[in-house]
């Protein structure tokens, strides 16, 4: 049975959308390094992202459409730092910092934004309040 998420992978067009990607993701973002293989034009590499993995290939020769994978969320304790820290590298947001109450029974208010990261896949910062 499944026991929760164990990566969502991201397929860069060449060498040097994957390093802006690896950049984004592990320098920028922090996520720590896991495993790495590969070499040349078929670099890989998986960064952990607490509960799961980040899988980032360099293989890819031509843009997916989006699919039914509409972005990938990461939890955060502060959704404006890293919006400011992500602006400041030059990626683009989408949708800036902003508290939502999502309308469940009982309401369940969040802080959310969102960006486009370096292979243009809509990434979203979230903060449960």
């Amino acid at each position: 049975m499944i026991t929760g998420i164990h990566h969502i992978a991201l397929r860069c067009c060449g060498v040097a959308e994957y390093e802006k990607a690896v950049h984004f993701y592990r320098d920028l973002l922090g996520l720590e390094e896991y495993k790495r293989w590969g070499g040349g034009d078929a670099q890989s590499i998986m960064l952990s992202t607490g509960a799961g993995c980040m899988e980032i290939f360099s293989n890819g020769t031509e843009r997916m459409p989006q699919g039914q994978l509409l972005h990938v969320a990461f939890a955060t304790d502060n959704v404006d730092e890293l919006v400011a820290k992500v602006r400041a590298e030059g990626f683009e947001i989408i949708r800036e910092p902003a508290d939502v109450v999502i309308p469940t029974a009982d309401g369940y208010p969040v802080r959310v934004a969102f960006c486009l990261g370096a292979a243009g896949e809509e990434v979203e910062f979230f903060t449960e309040k």
